[in-house]
């Protein structure tokens, strides 16, 4: 809009003026409160506390009563708020198998499911598998077979053959192979991981 007794040209409009003033509106009749609150952070606080939900779990025999996000996985519940950290994060995306834990007896990758949908669930991790200072027998095969270099994805690696040897997946090496593909080790140690789940398929024991 340009005025016409000065000659100059101004932008601002009509719709800016009521925006900005709007806004200054706004500000001057918030409570001081409000505004304290909302520089402390407080309002993300309670936002938290509003959308957590109950839940429990029994992981590795111990019952938990738990308060967590909708939005927190299985694996960050166990490692962050548990603290179990032997399950690892991998790659975060259910590729590599290194997060495996035991649902009901059953093997899933951790990092792919909510802790929410969990809920009343038997969970075991691999800080679960030993009996005091008695190693499970699959952990005990892995040693003695050498199956692991960095380690990483060993947690993993061994909840996943217990389960495979449970599901009936172990009685050749070439099954063993294909029901152990989804975990995945970046040093190479597949040879020596079929061979310590031969030996505890093979050798009969109960796990």
């Amino acid at each position: 809009m340009c005025n016409e007794n000065d000659g100059k040209c101004h932008n601002e409009s009509r719709r800016d003026f009521l925006k900005v003033s709007g806004i200054l509106t706004a500000l001057a009749i918030t409570p001081a409160s409000v505004v304290k609150a909302a520089e402390e952070n407080w309002d993300e606080g309670i936002a938290s506390a509003i959308e957590k939900m109950p839940i429990k779990l029994e992981v590795n025999g111990v019952v938990h009563s738990l308060s967590v996000e909708p939005r927190v996985t299985l694996l960050d519940l166990l490692r962050e708020q548990l603290h179990l950290t032997g399950s690892k994060k991998g790659c975060d995306l259910g590729q590599c198998g290194a997060c495996t834990v035991h649902v009901d007896g059953k093997r899933i990758n951790s990092c792919l499911t909510l802790a929410v949908m969990q809920n009343g669930k038997k969970i075991t991790t691999i800080e679960g598998l030993a009996k005091g200072d008695e190693l499970h027998p699959m952990q005990a095969a892995f040693i003695k077979h050498d199956g692991f270099q960095c380690g990483y994805c060993t947690p993993g690696q061994i909840m996943s053959a217990v389960a495979c040897i449970k599901e009936g997946h172990a009685n050749t090496e070439a099954e063993i192979r294909e029901y152990m593909s989804g975990n995945i080790c970046r040093c190479g140690a597949y040879s020596n991981i079929v061979a310590a789940i031969k030996e505890v398929k093979e050798g009969g024991k109960s796990i």
